[in-house]
């Protein structure tokens, strides 16, 4: 039966307090959403968004097994060349793999993940990774500014050892425009939002709900868990009345915590029930955005054998408050900022060079000396080992999977960045090899020699005059 092996999810560390919103934006009128939300960090998006989740999902799995990977997002870095692509890469997974995006629609998650239990039950595809992630960027003081927050999960389909099987599917459609975004523009536009929760929300969920359990004859007591995106707190619990649900079975849409997370949060929300499911328990997913895509699933008893993932609770606990607006706004770049005149100077992206070494500087990997095991990144073609030496004898070895400790450290005050000082150094890897890298998500006053830290996929720097966004491996402290 085709269902769920893995599954994984990220939180960026970054909270911003609405409270801190509205007391910048009180003049534009009252918040409608109380609590906090998870906010991507200036090197973060969409894509290391989805490659997190993805890491975290495939973490204990054999990645050379995948042979699917698709990526949903309404917020894709690139219009034009394909964000699975990358993903993949800096996953290092097979070239034969079949990548694919899907966009436009906050459904678009749950559209890749029938996909790929389409192509997994037929037999096209045997290993089918899917992740999904938003950054979404919307108006100073709209709705959205205050609701979106940034996050990303991913779920590895199979046939065998699944921890929970997809059993059915109901999907509606209908032209419901709620928001939208031309070609070429950043900011979303809204529609009025009680027409969005009464003419939206409120009908189209309950109709695949409806739809599902009659499809496959079950009723709203047969799931332990009901999963329904909806971005207004007063009608998410108004929905689980109107559905015939118990408090107790619909899974918390993490709102106040997080926000809603477009693409993500259904997905996010279904990691954060199989975090807690036990053998035999069904589970309802309903997304929304154009209509509804729902599905049930069933926990089977290897759910047990997951284990050591950041998942949602994990990735909660990590959090550090943003403690302004105003840096919020100059991440997003809807601020300009001054970083000083050598952040002024062009950078230049050489594609010829990206495609060439696109396992070395998107996959990590390095070489390893079949003579006397040495690790080194970048590639070599000789050994670094003084004691060995030896000369074309190398195997491919990957290092973005590996933890470390910091070997050495730099805090830059001069460097161009939008969130001063820039870190970096240099990274002794367990198991042999240094690089030097930069460094996110850390505090320069807690920085340490010996520090212990893992690999994030991040972005290194944008070169807007080529429409070119460079992404790189960062060293990231290592959060118990």
């Amino acid at each position: 039966m085709v269902g769920i092996k893995s599954y994984g999810a990220h939180i960026p560390r970054f909270r911003l307090d609405r409270n801190i919103m509205q007391m910048a934006l009180l003049f534009l009128g009252f918040a409608p959403l109380r609590g906090e939300k998870a906010v991507a960090n200036w090197d973060e998006d969409s894509i290391t968004m989805a490659v997190a989740a993805a890491k975290d999902c495939l973490r204990g799995e054999d990645s050379g097994k995948v042979d699917g990977c698709y990526f949903a997002t309404t917020s894709q870095t690139y219009s034009l060349r394909q964000n699975a692509g990358i993903i993949a890469a800096a996953l290092d997974l097979n070239t034969n793999c079949r990548t694919a995006d899907f966009t436009d629609s906050t459904k678009s998650g749950t559209a890749a993940l029938l996909a790929a239990a389409d192509a997994v039950s037929s037999g096209s595809l045997n290993n089918c990774l899917i992740s999904a992630a938003d950054c979404r960027v919307s108006k100073v003081g709209s709705n959205g500014d205050y609701t979106y927050g940034d996050g990303g999960a991913a779920f590895l389909l199979g046939k065998d050892d699944v921890v929970a099987t997809i059993d059915g599917s109901y999907c509606t459609t209908h032209d419901f425009v709620d928001r939208r975004r031309l070609e070429g523009e950043r900011l979303e536009h809204m529609w009025e939002e009680r027409f969005i929760r009464d003419a939206g929300y409120m009908k189209f969920i309950p109709e695949a709900a409806a739809g599902l359990v009659k499809k496959y004859n079950l009723t709203a007591k047969d799931f332990s868990k009901v999963i329904y995106a909806c971005a207004f707190t007063g009608a998410h619990a108004a929905l689980g009345k109107t559905l015939g649900l118990a408090p107790e079975q619909v899974q918390e849409p993490m709102l106040t915590t997080v926000g809603d997370t477009g693409v993500a949060q259904t997905l996010m929300m279904l990691v954060a029930a199989l975090e807690d499911a036990k053998p035999g328990d069904k589970i309802m997913v309903i997304s929304f955005g154009q209509g509804c895509d729902a599905m049930y699933l069933t926990v089977t008893d290897k759910i047990a054998m997951i284990k050591d993932k950041k998942a949602i609770k994990r990735n909660l606990a990590n959090k550090v408050a943003l403690g302004s607006y105003e840096k919020y706004l100059a991440f997003r770049k809807l601020m300009p900022c001054e970083i000083g005149i050598r952040g002024e100077e062009t950078i230049f992206t050489s594609f010829s060079i990206i495609s060439r070494e696109s396992r070395e500087i998107y996959g990590m990997v390095g070489t390893k000396c079949k003579k006397c095991g040495t690790p080194s990144w970048p590639v070599q073609r000789i050994c670094p080992n003084p004691d060995c030496g030896a000369v074309d004898q190398m195997e491919a070895y990957k290092f973005s999977d590996k933890l470390g400790d910091i070997f050495t450290y730099t805090s830059d005050f001069l460097a161009p960045s939008i969130d001063p000082p820039a870190s970096y150094g240099f990274i002794d890897f367990k198991g042999g090899g240094r690089a030097g890298l930069d460094f996110t998500d850390c505090d320069p006053n807690t920085i340490k020699v010996g520090m212990p830290v893992e690999l994030a996929f991040r972005i290194k720097a944008a070169d807007e005059k080529r429409a070119a966004i460079n992404y790189g491996w960062k060293a990231m402290p290592i959060v118990a």
